[in-house]
């Protein structure tokens, strides 16, 4: 068993349990990368939570993870799960882009299409479009 078995196995353990397909882990550089296919949003939250237990330190730029949740389709109604603030909604799929739109905490925002595992295009209910963070937003 690897190194790298040994310190993520919480997070593969959590992945398998949490029913992710094709499942696959692996370190480059210093990031972090686990792709696969969940079946729903909880599915992916569970690898967060895990890797959340291994290093509370993590944030989205020392991991890749690139899970795809099925049955989402464009159009899907998603909730806004941050946990106070308003979620940013962005030009491009990066923290660095401009802020065209915000959705508050609870709110429903439209799925446009799951374009990278952190990144989704969505449309806010005031009609605004752009990038926002998957880990806050429910099916």
């Amino acid at each position: 068993m690897s190194t790298l078995q040994d310190k993520y196995s919480g997070v593969i353990t959590a992945a398998q349990s949490a029913g992710i397909a094709n499942l696959q882990v692996q370190e480059q550089d210093g990031i972090l990368y686990v792709s696969g296919n969940a079946s729903n949003t909880a599915a992916k939250d569970a690898v967060w939570n895990a890797l959340g237990a291994i290093d509370s330190t993590y944030s989205a730029s020392d991991i890749n993870l690139d899970v795809q949740v099925a049955g989402l389709a464009a159009g899907a109604s998603l909730t806004v799960a941050t946990d106070e603030s308003n979620l940013n909604i962005r030009q491009e799929p990066s923290t660095e882009a401009a802020v065209v739109g915000k959705a508050a905490k609870g709110a429903s925002v439209t799925l446009i299409e799951q374009t990278s595992d952190d990144w989704w295009k969505v449309k806010n209910a005031d009609g605004q479009e752009g990038y926002a963070y998957s880990r806050y937003l429910k099916a």
